[in-house]
């Protein structure tokens, strides 16, 4: 930024400098010009005429008493009214005067522009160097949630192995007993979780599916395992159908987080509803609880990674979410409302298919 601002006070004393050098030239100008109009039939006037060609650059108008002009040198064709320079006055004879004005020559004008060509090249040269920072940063942050999904993956992968063999040895060897299979339905939920962690980790398989069964899926596991004083009421979306592009399991995944932040939010008795809008390009889909509510410090940090206003958890429940909707599905997670005491809801938001 020092160079530059060296850069522009050179430019802005060199068009000073040749500001100053055209008003001189003009004086020399005006006065050839007054001897070639005063000179003798046979007088000399090869020098002056050559001092009055020698302006190619510079635009002059000699006009008369009224401001009208009565000729014109190196103007710009349709260019209305008189320079911007001058007058230099031109005594003719003792009625008669006439006055000499001029604009910028090309050069001075172009020199200029320097300065803000300068500047705006500055200020993309700026603008490049935040995008390729920012783009980097995204492109770290895209190799650690795929880092960290990949190993959570693969951590999960060898006792899950181990927990089916097992459950398998304890089911051959209780085939009554009524637990064993409770088990082995908890051991295939995290089976799931591990194919989750899978996918967010590689490029998901987005299919044509009915949005409204996958969100099903996830209210009756929330259900099973929340206080009967939590009712999750979600009779707007029965015998609705609404077909999207989606990865059911990354999708169920986030239905299952914000259920489960609703169901945090709640102390005690409360309620969550699942209700479904949408308009010609989009479904939405909203999460309203009647928790405590954010406030508006929190609201502008929910979504940044590691950030919980919980006692426990690693915060990063909202930004994997907000990532699979965006990210892998095109769509969009917002906080759309939250009032402290009241309660909050979330809206997801997916585009419909183009035929509809």
């Amino acid at each position: 930024m020092f160079i530059v601002a060296i850069s522009v006070l050179f430019t802005n004393n060199l068009a000073r400098s040749l500001q100053e050098e055209e008003q001189k030239n003009m004086a020399i100008w005006a006065d050839a010009t007054r001897q070639l109009i005063l000179a003798d039939d046979d007088a000399d006037i090869d020098f002056v005429s050559s001092i009055i060609e020698k302006n190619t650059t510079i635009p002059v108008y000699i006009c008369d008493e009224e401001g009208k002009v009565l000729a014109s040198r190196n103007v710009p064709e349709g260019k209305k009214g008189v320079g911007t320079h001058g007058p230099i006055e031109l005594k003719i004879d003792e009625e008669t005067t006439q006055y000499i004005y001029w604009d910028d020559s090309s050069l001075l004008t172009r020199l200029r522009y320097v300065p803000y060509a300068q500047l705006a090249l500055i200020f993309i040269f700026i603008a490049v160097a935040v995008i390729a920072m920012l783009t980097g940063q995204r492109s770290e942050e895209n190799r650690l949630w795929v880092g960290l999904s990949k190993e959570t993956a693969h951590q999960l992968g060898t006792p899950i192995s181990s927990l089916n063999a097992w459950q398998q040895l304890l089911a051959d060897a209780y085939p009554a007993d009524e637990y064993i299979p409770q088990m082995k339905r908890d051991i295939e939920r995290l089976q799931m979780i591990a194919d989750r962690f899978q996918k967010i980790g590689s490029e998901p398989d987005l299919q044509m599916a009915d949005l409204i069964p996958v969100v099903q899926n996830a209210v009756s596991y929330m259900r099973a395992r929340i206080s009967s004083r939590i009712i999750i009421d979600d009779r707007s979306l029965e015998g609705v159908q609404r077909y999207i592009s989606l990865n059911a399991p990354l999708m169920q995944w986030v239905i299952e987080n914000l259920l489960k932040n609703a169901v945090d939010a709640i102390s005690g008795e409360g309620h969550i509803k699942l209700q479904l809008h949408e308009n010609e390009h989009e479904v939405m889909l909203d999460v309203t609880d009647s928790g405590k509510g954010i406030d508006n410090k929190t609201q502008r940090r929910i979504f940044e990674p590691g950030f919980t206003s919980k006692d426990r958890g690693w915060g990063l429940g909202l930004p994997l979410a907000k990532r699979i909707v965006e990210q892998y599905h095109g769509g969009k997670l917002l906080l759309k409302q939250s009032q402290p005491g009241v309660g909050t809801t979330f809206r997801i938001v997916l585009k419909k298919p183009e035929n509809g």
